[in-house]
């Protein structure tokens, strides 16, 4: 890649992970979401500004998520990268509420470093091909699971698993199966303003579950996926997790309370990711009804919506 310099716009999608039962598998993208235009330049150099959510605490060096993962995706990809880089962010996922922000900065790093590699030869305002599949693997193996990464690639719903290095799976590479979301299915969220680390969250999960509550788990997995795509009304059943929430509820209690009164009201409520958000899954008829407890705290409610597609990349004029 060489000459002047040329720009490229990402767009990547929030994303919900676990839903419920489907513990670093299952994944839904959400229409929240961080732009970023990343631009070679022909001259050693790295220039990074960040707008929008958590922008103070962002850093502005060669310690950006996006920035750093740019830098894997030429190594791995064995592609020289340019001379310097500049990078635009503007984050519209909040960051540590469970709603895939670092997910949404690692694939948005490895498109624009794909994307950067194919400026040249485009046209101003053209679609940069992307490859989806090298983008989710690439992605997921930074973010050490698929769920989130997987549905900021592709979209919708997305159930993901990766290779378990035993040999027994076919392939080497992340594999993502996409379901179609039922047409009346719509998501509720309440983002709190604590936010919680994903280490901390995970720090706290057991090493062994019983038997027993491993198999109720699977069941409601597998009824999850049938009630995401065909009948919704099971949505209440199918979110019963055994798992993960009850473990963290210590913390994120707040949140493990609102999960508690929503779920007393036949909403389907589930911890959002690692948390602390709160995500309803209901239809598009029901979802008026999904508010807030009273006594339950000051939330941000919105319904985002689940775009059907993911992660894009244009040639900027």
């Amino acid at each position: 890649m060489s000459g002047a310099a040329r720009s490229v716009r990402i767009r990547v999608p929030a994303s919900t992970a676990n839903l419920g039962p489907g513990f670093d598998s299952i994944g839904l993208a959400l229409g929240l979401w961080d732009e970023y235009v990343a631009t070679a330049l022909d001259r050693p150099a790295l220039e990074v500004s960040v707008t929008g959510e958590a922008a103070a605490d962002v850093p502005t060096d060669e310690s950006h998520l996006v920035v750093r993962t740019m830098r894997h995706t030429w190594r791995t990809l064995g592609v020289p990268a340019p001379a310097g880089l500049r990078l635009d962010a503007c984050n519209g996922v909040p960051h540590g509420r469970g709603l895939g922000s670092s997910a949404t900065a690692i694939v948005a790093g490895v498109v624009a470093a794909q994307a950067l590699s194919y400026a040249a030869e485009l046209a101003p305002g053209a679609e940069v091909p992307l490859d989806l599949e090298v983008t989710s693997h690439i992605a997921s193996v930074l973010e050490g699971h698929p769920d989130n990464a997987s549905a900021s690639v592709y979209g919708g719903l997305t159930v993901s698993w990766m290779p378990d290095g035993s040999g027994l799976d076919v392939g080497e590479v992340t594999v993502t199966a996409r379901p179609v979301l039922h047409p009346e299915v719509d998501v509720v969220v309440f983002v709190p303003e604590a936010q919680l680390a994903t280490q901390h969250a995970r720090s706290v999960l057991p090493t062994s579950v019983p038997l027993r509550d491993a198999a109720a788990n699977s069941g409601r997995a597998a009824l999850l996926v049938h009630a995401l795509t065909a009948e919704p009304q099971h949505l209440h059943a199918a979110t019963r997790d055994w798992l993960h929430q009850e473990p963290r509820r210590a913390a994120y209690p707040e949140s493990m309370g609102l999960v508690d009164a929503l779920r007393a009201e036949g909403h389907a409520a589930v911890i959002s990711g690692a948390g602390p958000t709160v995500l309803v899954l209901t239809t598009r008829d029901r979802a008026d009804q999904v508010v807030v407890p009273a006594r339950r705290g000051s939330w941000d409610r919105c319904t985002p919506g689940i775009p059907g597609a993911g992660v894009s990349a244009v040639l900027a004029d």
